[in-house]
């Protein structure tokens, strides 16, 4: 067998996406690069002026989206051209211009947002009157912008705060310069008995080995580093903290949290609810983490435990068509229309399947309005790829039913939904393959593979999001944060989330020191949201058929036209209750029955 890798243009074009369908050459991306360039000016004039009519308002709004439809296609071929291959200084070139354009435009354009919401109120819904029919489309992006108004201050404040955003991002440089360049591991003995150096990337493939001393010695070896920056790395986690709270407190918001969901318009309430929903079914974890100590065998569970697998890798080999077929049968609960599209994504140039020299690792779903979605992947036979090649292709017929019923000015997706469409599709596959084996290892592989994704995305984000309550409130309330105190907060909470039945070792306390995430604070909450709306869904497509799918089908439609909340609601998910969290759990204690039993 070749285990060399092809260059990209030995690789098979059946296996390629046909990026093409964006410009036919590259001479067709220069021309319209240079013709944007060229127009950007014309935004500038509108500056100062949007209050003078209905109609330069209307017309500023028409021609931005035009142009930034535009900006968003070179943008994304040059990116997606430079994926194929990083290494090719051609593409690289054009990925560049085309990043230095989108930051000329978002300065051109910086102006349109506090311009509308500094027109008084009586004339803004004058002009929407005069031309109602051609601003009725707006209705929603307004009602977006003026639920702002009163976080927005003058325009020289405005101004002042923009240019200290650069401050306030400081914190997260400095970590993320500390983290990714300046931390270095020592060097661990692995199963082998060979000095290999310990790395981010290496130090989950040790957790996950079946040789508990070399999960010891990496586990011990990663916290020892944290440790020795930890007074460092608590003033960097201190100042984003301050940094959030002064943003909010200078835009009259009553805490950091409600400045972070206000964004999106998130009630505080889903925030705390999820908090103590999770609360309440912690029992379901302390039972989770008791099947694991059993099924290892140990007389101690250690927090290095909690990685390995239960069941190995189960010795599956499903090839990219069989892993399609798979799929395809999985979705076809969702009904035609459903079917219809994912057959053209599959088979119609918009998946680019296996690795090749230089292309970009991972997988992701992108593309952009006008066009049609596009999916990266790396192939490699495994369970896992097939269900990376479902959870892509749910983001991507999310964005196709999205761009078929909206305007360009809807066609995104906010990080609160955006992972629903694509988890909702990876239960369906799981419970496909469920209902499909009696094979007990194999049933045993898939459960584990599940009950993991739970620990790992509605419990352990569950636990990062209140670390962050916590902290904000503590600073919000004059406190300071030192690395005692958060060493405490966050040994308390392992010792709450995981239960009497594991040695918190103490080394975890010092974890919160290398969470990248909080440094974008309130962020990691709409993981766990995101994974119990896809749970509930799902459920709710394999119980009442037709009309619970006729609900999905309409959020996938609906785009960025609606709040999130809402959209959920629309779907039958209602987030601003317990319910789905407790219907995703319900789920988890069923796994866990099962997994018991055989």
């Amino acid at each position: 067998m070749n285990h060399v890798l092809p260059e990209r243009k030995e690789a098979n074009p059946d296996y390629k996406w046909r990026i093409e369908d964006y410009y036919a050459e590259d001479a067709q991306w220069e021309k319209t690069f240079g013709a944007l360039q060229k127009r950007l000016p014309e935004m500038g004039d509108f500056s100062g002026h949007l209050a003078d009519s209905a109609r330069t308002l209307l017309d500023c709004l028409t021609k931005n989206s035009e142009l930034s439809l535009t900006l968003e296609h070179l943008y994304t071929y040059a990116n997606m051209r430079l994926h194929e291959d990083s290494a090719n200084a051609f593409y690289q070139g054009m990925a560049s211009r085309a990043e230095t354009l989108l930051i000329q435009y978002s300065a051109t354009v910086s102006f349109i947002s506090p311009e509308i919401i500094s027109i008084p109120e009586e004339k803004l819904a004058g002009f929407r009157k005069e031309l109602a029919d051609e601003f009725k489309i707006y209705d929603h992006y307004f009602h977006s912008l003026l639920r702002q108004k009163e976080h927005t201050l003058t325009p020289a404040e405005e101004q002042l705060l923009a240019k200290t955003s650069e401050l306030g991002g400081a914190p997260q440089n400095i970590f993320t310069m500390m983290n990714d360049a300046d931390i270095h591991f020592p060097m661990i003995t692995d199963e082998e008995g060979n000095q290999r150096e310990l790395t981010k990337g290496r130090y989950i493939t040790f957790l996950e080995s079946q040789n508990r001393r070399v999960r010891e010695e990496a586990f011990k070896a990663l916290y020892s580093v944290y440790l020795s920056k930890k007074n460092t790395l608590a003033a960097t986690y201190s100042a984003s903290v301050k940094s959030d709270v002064f943003f909010a407190k200078t835009r009259k918001y009553g805490s950091a949290m409600e400045m972070a969901l206000s964004d999106d318009n998130i009630p505080l309430s889903v925030y705390d609810t999820l908090i103590q929903t999770v609360h309440e079914n912690l029992p379901l974890l302390h039972r989770y983490i008791d099947i694991r100590k059993k099924e290892l065998g140990v007389e101690e569970l250690h927090m290095y435990d909690l990685y390995v697998p239960l069941v190995s890798e189960a010795d599956v080999k499903i090839p990219y068509e069989e892993a399609k077929e798979t799929v395809t049968k999985a979705l076809q609960v969702l009904g035609d229309d459903y079917m219809k599209a994912l057959q053209v994504g599959l088979n119609n140039g918009w998946i680019d399947v296996y690795e090749n020299k230089g292309k970009r690792g991972g997988a992701y779903s992108w593309g952009s309005y006008g066009v049609h979605p596009y999916v990266l992947l790396n192939h490699n036979d495994t369970i896992n790829s097939m269900f990376t090649l479902a959870h892509e292709m749910g983001h991507a017929l999310h964005s196709h039913f999205t761009w078929e019923k909206q305007p360009y000015l809807y066609s995104g997706h906010k990080i609160f939904v955006a992972e629903v469409a694509s988890t909702c599709n990876e239960a369906l596959l799981m419970e496909h393959l469920l209902n499909a084996t009696d094979d007990k290892m194999m049933r045993k592989y898939l459960i584990n593979y599940f009950l993991e994704q739970f620990r790992g995305t509605l419990f352990r984000q569950t636990m990062f999001a209140e670390f962050e309550k916590i902290t904000h409130e503590m600073v919000e309330g004059g406190e300071p944060l030192t690395w005692e105190c958060m060493n405490s907060i966050y040994r308390d909470l392992n010792k709450k989330y995981f239960g009497e039945n594991i040695v918190i070792d103490d080394e975890i306390d010092i974890e919160w020191a290398r969470i990248p995430h909080f440094y974008n604070a309130f962020y990691v909450y709409q993981y766990a949201t995101g994974y119990s709306a896809a749970i509930a869904l799902s459920r709710r497509i394999l119980d009442k058929g037709k009309p619970a799918i006729d609900d999905y089908m309409e959020f996938l439609c609906k785009g960025d036209s609606e709040y999130s909340i809402d959209l959920l609601k629309g779907a039958g998910v209602d987030l601003s209750t317990g319910e789905p969290i407790e219907k995703a759990l319900a789920l988890f204690k069923e796994l866990l029955d099962e997994f018991e039993t055989l």
